[in-house]
């Protein structure tokens, strides 16, 4: 298991382009059969089955002049993608795959989400919320959750954790690998929750928290009455149109994490942007609010603007967005643009030795990266 899980920086760095590098072009996607770098899900695992009508996502390739400059240097896709160990990468034109590469893997492979999947818990509020099940985001969670009362949660609202404001005392470098481990060995997340304790005012500060995201998808579990993944599957996976088969991570009490732990192809991971690039339609139907869409991607307090309802916000005015989890993983969306990028990661950590990105500072990078690539996709079209 990976040391530690990171909080990802969202800051924004400006988009500069240089001379035009060689032209990228999307290789051949290997079939299924190549080695699957990516681990398997652990056996406490739910699966999440697909919709019996897939979104298309028809595939066009076509050729990207993409350069960017960061810290004063010129960089090619073939430089960030080489940089950044990415071992899965998709770039989608509204339904059309213009670019996509894998590295020992392939369309088939399920790569895991890591804190991407907190996105997905988010997506999975706001269709409670429309639903009635939840009242409403300013309740507090033990409105929804009465055996958190007197742990640090009593009286934090279900806006506070979305927005990472709940005031519990967390340190995620430390803490995020004794709970996962915990949950990987059977052991109850819902107890560790409990024992949380308060170390601050609620709804004060920004304090990047995963224990927070647990929360939220017990809380949609029992305002629901269904179970996390199942809501899931009923709700956002089959809905939106996803074609393949996912598998959540879940606690000895069969709990899903909610804060990470989507095992999920990178098609499907770009359906869900696209899913958010269409204000949460897919088929013509309305899968996730738009006004929810409208309200979890942009700032949700003045003490952090680069942070949503569990998504990280783009500067600049330009209106993107990404869910974004450990180890470079990304589902970037530019609605301007009407662009979506993904790319996935097996590796545990970019650029141990061998002078890839680093976190965090190559979250900066990657932002810009994805802007340059945003914008030469739009300027071909």
């Amino acid at each position: 298991m990976p040391k530690r899980l990171l909080a990802v920086c969202a800051a924004a760095a400006a988009l500069a382009f240089a001379v035009p590098a060689a032209p990228a072009v999307a290789v051949p996607v290997p079939s299924s059969s190549v080695r699957q770098a990516p681990a398997e899900p652990p056996a406490a695992s739910d699966l999440v089955r697909p919709s019996g009508k897939p979104v298309t996502l028809r595939s066009a390739p076509r050729k990207l002049s993409v350069s960017y400059t960061f810290d004063g240097r010129t960089y090619t896709l073939d430089d960030f993608l080489t940089r950044s160990k990415a071992d899965g990468f998709v770039v989608l034109d509204n339904q059309k795959i213009v670019y996509e590469r894998y590295r020992d893997a392939g369309r088939d492979t399920r790569f895991q989400s890591w804190s991407v999947g907190k996105s997905f818990t988010s997506a999975a509020v706001g269709i409670a919320l429309r639903e009635r099940r939840i009242r409403s985001i300013d309740d507090p969670v033990t409105r929804y959750l009465p055996e958190l009362k007197g742990s640090g949660y009593d009286g934090v609202s279900i806006r506070d954790l979305l927005r990472m404001s709940s005031g519990i005392e967390w340190d995620e470098k430390t803490d995020v690998p004794k709970v996962h481990l915990a949950a990987l060995r059977g052991r109850s997340v819902k107890d560790l929750a409990a024992r949380r304790v308060n170390g601050w005012k609620p709804g004060t500060r920004f304090e990047y928290t995963s224990m927070n995201s647990f929360v939220l998808a017990r809380l949609v579990s029992r305002a629901t009455g269904v179970p996390y993944h199942d809501y899931v599957e009923k709700k956002i996976w089959k809905p939106a149109g996803m074609e393949s088969t996912a598998s959540l991570t879940h606690d000895g009490d069969g709990d899903s994490l909610g804060y990470c732990c989507y095992y999920a192809t990178d098609r499907d991971f770009a359906r869900f942007g696209l899913l958010y690039m269409n204000g949460g339609k897919a088929h013509g139907r309305q899968v996730v609010p738009a006004s929810w869409v409208r309200e979890s991607t942009r700032p949700s307090a003045s003490f952090n603007p680069a942070y949503g309802l569990h998504w990280w916000l783009g500067d600049g005015g330009e209106g993107d967005f990404m869910a974004a989890g450990f180890g470079g993983q990304y589902i970037y969306v530019s609605p301007g643009k009407r662009v979506v990028i993904v790319k996935s990661s097996a590796s545990g950590s970019p650029g141990e030795g061998d002078g890839g990105l680093s976190q965090p500072a190559d979250q900066g990078e990657t932002l810009t990266a994805f802007r340059a690539i945003a914008a030469e996709v739009a300027r071909t079209r």
